[in-house]
């Protein structure tokens, strides 16, 4: 194991983040709001703990194997949210505990937007700026993280069943293909975050909270500028943007970089994850509708509508977003929802869950073991679209599926433990693996009230879900510590 180079680059990244620290400042400064100083520290910190661990280091360079790749992308989103807690510890207001000022970061960074902040209307534009930053930051490493580097490692839901996937899979360095990729992958990002913040502005908002909005949006986070979230704007037409923007982004980005390259919107009509993608929300939405109006939660239809489209591509895409309260919905409707976040988005977008995908080639090879079942001596091959996949690839679903499973079931167990209730325990840790952010129960609107084992268990959850279980995983079996 390269431990000097992984040190190395873990130094630069940590260096970079500190950069990221100077905007909040700069915020702090143009509102006079006395929140930047917290930030300045933090930036010091980060870049002396940056240079300080790269400087010894810098000539340790080699190719990175699968081995450093999977420590590497773990200790990524670890280390780096560890770090942009700094700023939060320091922070006179509010004053957060270790456990609290941890878990909103890695919820920020891992774009779960599960917050255990209130009066967040009442917090400096610095804060706020920077809640909603980490989440712009996270989105921008998941699609990287899901496009180039987890397809190079072999574990990523991309080649499932692109043989194009940008990188080799059978090859684990980096190339310069991948690296372009993911340049390319980053300019569509920056262009969907600048179109989504300018839609938001003309519909309404102030500058501030469409730029904030925007960064939310486009990863799929969740997090906002206040209590109420989008019920604070009281629009329709902001509904409808957020509802449009978190959609594409909910879409794989590499089909977006297709588009981008064959200039036809052929790829997404022939792609049969986008197709999938679609039908869940359109029928999540025909359901919603259906149960609010027969049940009179909302007398007038175009109302209705409009809640039931928003929270319904919110909740299933693992925004989280909210114009109402969900959870105060009659009670098919929010378990339904919670449900639909363990689907979540596409391979290789911002959203969270278990990626359709892997649900459909689930739903498949169920198929295929019926007719099974019929004809015993026949063989049925799974395809996807017109593409037949090979056994291994519906075999690592199954597999993938299982430790999902059973990361749910010990969490939840754990939180149970820890005295939380049932509903509150379920929704929670699905909230928290799925990347999603609102439960039900006690963390219906935040996750405050809950102990601090519950908390760290929890921030694990996020951790677990963002890196498609097994890159953690992996980890934990003595295999991977051998030389």
């Amino acid at each position: 194991m390269q431990y000097k180079n992984i040190i190395r680059i873990l130094g630069l990244l940590v260096a970079l983040l500190s950069v990221t620290m100077l905007p909040p400042a700069f915020v702090s400064l143009i509102y006079r709001d006395g929140g930047g100083v917290s930030f300045l520290m933090g930036f010091i910190l980060c870049l002396i703990t940056g240079i300080l661990s790269w400087y010894p280091n810098r000539a340790e360079k080699g190719d990175l194997r699968a081995r450093e790749g999977f420590l590497i992308v773990v200790l990524f989103w670890t280390v780096l949210a560890s770090f942009s807690a700094i700023p939060l510890l320091l922070l006179e207001e509010p004053n957060l505990s270790l456990a609290d000022a941890f878990f909103e970061s890695f919820s920020g960074l891992t774009t779960t937007g599960a917050t255990i902040l209130t009066h967040i209307d009442e917090l400096p534009h610095a804060v706020l700026y920077y809640r909603q930053q980490l989440q712009w930051l996270g989105g921008m490493g998941i699609i990287v993280l899901a496009v180039a580097v987890l397809p190079m490692l072999g574990i990523g839901g991309m080649q499932l069943y692109r043989a194009e996937t940008p990188g080799p899979v059978k090859d684990s360095k980096m190339t310069p293909r991948i690296a372009d990729t993911a340049k390319h992958l980053w300019y569509i990002y920056l262009s969907l975050t600048i179109a989504c913040a300018l839609a938001y502005w003309v519909v309404g908002m102030s500058v501030f909270d469409a730029i904030c909005h925007a960064f939310s949006t486009i990863a799929i986070g969740g997090f906002s500028t206040h209590d109420a979230s989008m019920g604070y704007f009281n629009s329709p037409q902001i509904n409808l943007v957020c509802v449009f923007f978190l959609v594409i982004a909910g879409v794989n980005f590499a089909l977006h970089y297709a588009v981008v390259q064959s200039r036809s919107l052929k790829n997404y009509l022939f792609d049969p994850e986008f197709k999938v993608f679609i039908a869940i929300q359109v029928v999540l939405t025909a359901i919603c509708f259906t149960v609010l109006m027969m049940s009179g939660t909302y007398i007038d239809a175009d109302v209705a509508l409009d809640q039931a489209l928003f929270q319904s591509v919110s909740i299933s895409t693992t925004a989280g977003f909210a114009t109402t309260s969900f959870a105060d919905w009659p009670t098919l409707l929010p378990i339904l929802l919670i449900f639909a976040s363990f689907i979540g988005g596409c391979a290789g977008s911002t959203g969270g869950g278990m990626k359709v995908v892997r649900v459909l080639l689930l739903y498949l090879q169920g198929i295929r073991e019926l007719n099974k079942l019929v004809h015993p001596k026949a063989v049925f091959t799974i395809k996807l679209g017109k593409k037949p996949l090979p056994d291994r690839v519906v075999e690592a679903v199954w597999g993938f599926f299982s430790a999902y499973a059973a990361v749910f079931v010990i969490c939840m167990l754990l939180l149970l433990a820890a005295g939380v209730d049932d509903i509150t325990a379920f929704t929670a840790v699905a909230a928290c693996l799925n990347n999603l952010g609102p439960g039900l129960g006690e963390v219906a609107s935040n996750f405050a009230s809950l102990n601090d084992f519950s908390k760290w268990v929890l921030i694990l959850a996020m951790l677990f879900g963002r890196l498609e279980i097994f890159t953690l995983l992996v980890l934990f079996t003595p295999a991977f510590w051998r030389s």
